[in-house]
Formats: C-alpha cells, sequence, structure tokens
C-alpha cells in the first residue's frame, strides 16, 4: 500500500503533503483497519498487529513529509496530524458500539447482548444473558467487550427518544426561545465583560428572570460541580456536588440539567439565564447526534419542551464568561 503512495508522489505532477495525508487517510487506513473488531478487543493479544499498524504509519508519515527515516514517529505523527493507531483504534471501537445501540432489538447483535433496554422476546437462547457470571468471564470477544462498556456507560442512549425525532425536535418547535451569547476571543477587548455586567444588571431587577452560574473542575480523579442560581438580585439555591471518575462535559451537563430543573420549578420565572465557562457543552443540548451524554440532554429537552410550551413568551440564554477564557 505504501507503495502504491509512492508512486503518485514520484509521477511529473507531485501531490503537496495534504493530498497525501488525505489519501492514507482515506484509502489506506480503511483497508488497513478493515474488521479490527475481531481482534481489538479487552484481554486480546495486541502487541504484533499493532506493531505492524505502526510501522505502515510510521512509514506512511515519512513519505508525507519526505523526511528522514530516523525521525521519531511521535514527533512527524503531530506534524502530519495523524492520530496514533492505537488511539484511532478506540475511537473507532467507540462509535462502533454507538451504532450498536441504533440497531433495532430483532436485529441478530442486539439479541445476543445483554443490554438493559432490550426486549425480552428478542432475546437468543445463547445470548449473554442466558449465561452464567463464570461463562461470561471465561467469553473473550469484541461483542462481550461491547456489551460490557454499552451496560456501563451508554446504558441510557437509546435512538427512539421522542425528542429526536424530526418535527419533535425543540429545533424545530421553538428556535426562538433559545440563543447563545460567545465571548470574544481577544485578551484586549472589554466589550464581552461590559456585556455581561449590563446583562446581570439588568435582569437582576426582574423577579421573572432566574441568573444561573454554573462551574466544575476536577482533581484526583474527583468532580467537583456548583450551581448558584439568583431572582431578582436574591441568592435562591446553591448545589454543590462531587462525584468520581467522570468527565468534566459529563459534570458541566449535569449541572444545567439540575439549574433548569430547579428553574422550571419556579413561579413567574419566565426566562432563564445560565452562565457557563463551556458553551460549547450547552450546545450538546441541542446536539440530536449519537454522543455518550444523550440521558442528560434528553431530559433537558423534556423539560424545556414543557417550559416553552406554558408560554410562547418563555425563554433561555446561554452567557459564556470570558474570565476562564485568559
Amino acid at each position: 500500500m505504501v507503495k502504491c503512495m509512492k508512486i503518485l508522489g514520484n509521477s511529473l505532477h507531485s501531490i503537496i503533503p495534504t493530498q497525501k495525508c488525505l489519501l492514507y487517510r482515506c484509502c489506506i487506513l480503511p483497508i488497513a483497519l478493515y474488521s479490527f473488531q475481531l481482534w481489538f478487543y479487552n484481554h486480546a493479544p495486541l502487541l504484533y498487529p499493532l506493531k505492524i499498524l505502526s510501522k505502515i504509519q510510521r512509514r506512511a508519515a515519512i513519505w508525507i513529509l519526505s523526511t528522514f527515516k530516523m525521525s521519531l514517529s511521535e514527533d512527524i505523527e503531530v506534524i502530519t496530524g495523524l492520530i496514533p493507531i492505537r488511539l484511532h483504534l478506540q475511537k473507532l471501537a467507540g462509535r462502533l458500539q454507538l451504532c450498536t445501540l441504533t440497531l433495532l432489538p430483532n436485529h441478530l447483535i442486539q439479541m445476543l447482548m445483554n443490554l438493559p433496554f432490550s426486549l425480552p422476546k428478542c432475546q437468543h437462547p445463547v445470548s449473554l444473558k442466558s449465561l452464567t457470571s463464570c461463562q461470561k468471564s471465561n467469553i473473550k470477544g469484541h461483542l462481550v467487550d461491547s456489551n460490557n462498556k454499552l451496560y456501563g456507560i451508554f446504558s441510557s442512549f437509546s435512538p427512539l427518544y421522542l425528542e429526536l425525532f424530526p418535527g419533535s425536535r425543540i429545533i424545530d418547535n421553538f428556535s426562538d426561545c433559545f440563543s447563545f451569547n460567545l465571548a470574544t476571543r481577544n485578551k484586549n477587548d472589554k466589550i464581552c465583560f461590559q456585556q455581561l455586567d449590563n446583562m446581570v444588571l439588568e435582569s437582576s431587577s426582574s423577579p421573572s428572570t432566574a441568573i444561573i452560574v454554573t462551574d466544575a473542575s476536577i482533581k484526583n480523579n474527583i468532580t467537583t460541580s456548583i450551581l448558584h442560581m439568583h431572582i431578582a438580585n436574591y441568592p435562591i439555591i446553591k448545589m454543590l456536588h462531587h462525584m468520581a471518575f467522570i468527565t468534566t462535559t459529563e459534570a458541566k451537563l449535569f449541572m444545567i440539567r439540575c439549574s433548569i430543573n430547579q428553574a422550571c420549578t419556579k413561579e413567574n420565572v419566565f426566562k432563564i439565564i445560565i452562565v457557563t465557562d463551556s458553551i460549547h457543552v450547552a450546545k450538546k443540548i441541542f446536539n440530536t447526534l449519537s454522543h455518550p451524554y444523550q440521558g442528560h440532554t434528553v431530559a433537558i429537552l423534556s423539560k424545556l419542551c414543557h417550559f416553552f410550551a406554558n408560554n410562547q413568551n418563555n425563554s433561555i440564554e446561554f452567557w459564556e464568561c470570558p474570565s476562564q477564557l485568559n
């Protein structure tokens, strides 16, 4: 495969390094990693296949950059923008696990796996659910590995949520009820600070506006999340959560979920303002594609749909805190 790329590189009209990298990622990698799930799973001997794939990627990176053969693999992979082959396989395996959950309940793979939301009638006689704990520990393979990871991490994922159907999505029915206010990336520009201060001063005097500030940090695998809610310049709620072995993205999304639940329960609240340092996390709420935080996003979408349906003037705004960008 690398020889074919060399022939193209030595042609009269030679291709540039960007095109070489695109050729490798689009044509060579899919062939080299075809059916990788047959050998890439937990407790499988991966030393030999990873060694072969790493050698292929190293030769491809040298060909792309036309550099010396004694160059370090890590350096040339960073320059070419290639992901280390092991991390690339982990990424593909994670996507495959999400695709498995989108299959119909009567699909053979779904029938063989022991999923928490699978139908009892669709269970296969030799499915993982019918095996004992000792038998499950002795079985190795991609199916068992995927079943364990899906059950522990993506148990709340489902492609059949009503909030994700076209026509029932919040972006289809209430697109004018939510907005995002991004902070400027210029450190010398103080306009974003002034806008945020003016927004707080203006909204603090309104008894129908709830201002919520959320934040999360992680240290020693312990994530600390906090939120403050103020209505009419008066502190209403302060929540503090400690969670272990979760990402900061999930922690911040969880706090946004808690803040929206608390704000929607307050009477005479028609506008919710959430100030966060991660506006990209807030945008995941309105992302209807497959992702591991779907359980939180669907719960938030369901709450917001009821909030917007009660009054057409209800709205929610997400403000990015610029102080965290410096």
